[in-house]
């Protein structure tokens, strides 16, 4: 497999190294390593027949074979559908609380090609470089089979800023599909999430790279001490995700969902819900950007809501809970507010249509702000 693949091409940036030379020698020391790896579907393990299959447990499972001394905590925070705007909201709760010496991150087929999405990736990898650990962070970019499409670009404008090392799946498994050497169907059966063969060729890129640093670790190189000034106006590197347990707003026929999710996918809980037009609840919060977190879902019918930032009642903005798509339910985040003035704002969430037929309620998961 390795001698199909250009796996030299794989590496977009090797970056400045000393974060994760230092991760290298520490395992090889024999000390305790925690390693997470934040995404999509892809880093969550969909299509490969088992956990232990994925990409992301191979790659952990390179480290595990190469410093057998050490002891690994492996972290699996990939949730299917999900962008770096999600990212970053959840970054702290569901990756930096394990205290990780090393990230892996992971969002170019869920994150469009566009400048909004450049400036909450960078947020993230602010966040994530800038928590007192100080993991060594590594960015994957993985690739549509079908179309050849992905955030690559603008992730690795955001990679080459922070001197982080970048690899592509691009311009090594994606490559040799587009050659010919391989079909789509080799690797993958939905032209997205690569199936058992396809994992193991992202692991194969991503551990050729780490034996290219372990290989150098004992060459010394100078940590970058500080960040350099953001690329972009960087208004989601500080993002917070408020569900009921974490605010207290006016209710109106929308229920508190107190069930704490079990597992990183336990994703519907801890939200509101409501099934009545007219039923409405209102936040008040602050900051400069805001988005609305509800469930889309594939069991339609199910209301329609709205909703109205500072009592702007002739402009709201639709909030439809019937999913288009038919893959499954869909932690769909909605922008009402991009770079606004940074202030006390007033969210109302209100049920516009619903309908006697419906099978779902309107579920509202959580507002994230931003700064």
């Amino acid at each position: 497999m390795g001698s199909e693949m250009n796996l030299d091409a794989g590496i977009v940036n090797f970056g400045n190294m000393y974060r994760l030379k230092q991760v290298m020698k520490r395992a090889e020391r024999g000390e305790k390593i925690t390693i997470a790896f934040l995404g999509g579907s892809i880093t969550q393990g969909c299509l490969s027949s088992t956990p232990e299959t994925c990409y992301a447990y191979l790659t952990y499972d390179w480290w595990v074979k190469k410093y057998p001394d050490a002891e690994f905590v492996y972290v699996n925070a990939g949730i299917g559908g999900t962008t770096s705007q999600f990212g970053v909201a959840r970054v702290d709760r569901d990756v930096l609380s394990t205290g990780p010496d090393l990230v892996f991150v992971e969002f170019s087929v869920n994150d469009d090609n566009t400048e909004f999405f450049k400036e909450t990736y960078e947020g993230l990898i602010r966040h994530i470089w800038a928590d007192e650990k100080q993991p060594a962070i590594v960015l994957v970019h993985n690739v549509c089979y079908d179309t050849g499409n992905s955030a690559e670009e603008i992730h690795t404008q955001v990679g080459a800023h922070y001197e982080l090392p970048s690899v592509s799946i691009k311009s090594t498994v994606y490559a040799l599909v587009e050659s010919g050497v391989l079909t789509s169907r080799d690797v993958t059966e939905d032209d997205l999430h690569p199936n058992d063969k396809g994992h193991a060729m992202i692991a194969e890129v991503l551990t050729y790279y780490l034996d290219k640093v372990d290989g150098e670790k004992e060459i010394n190189e100078s940590a970058m001490k500080t960040l350099p000034a953001p690329l972009t106006q960087n208004a989601y590197e500080h993002s917070t995700r408020f569900q009921c347990k974490d605010c207290n707003p006016v209710c109106k026929g929308f229920t508190e969902d107190k069930r704490e999710k079990e597992y990183f996918t336990d994703n519907f809980k801890g939200g509101w819900y409501a099934t009545e037009e007219g039923a409405e609840i209102v936040f008040q919060t602050e900051g400069s950007g805001i988005a609305i977190q509800y469930k889309k879902t594939v069991n339609k019918p199910a209301p329609i809501a709205e909703a109205i930032i500072d009592e702007k009642e002739e402009s709201p903005i639709l909030l439809d809970a019937n999913f288009d798509e038919d893959w499954g339910d869909c932690l769909y985040i909605e922008t009402v507010l991009c770079h606004g003035e940074k202030k006390n704002h007033q969210v109302k969430i209100r049920i516009k249509e619903s309908h006697p037929e419906d099978k779902s309620e309107f579920y509202l998961l959580s507002l994230i702000t931003s700064m």
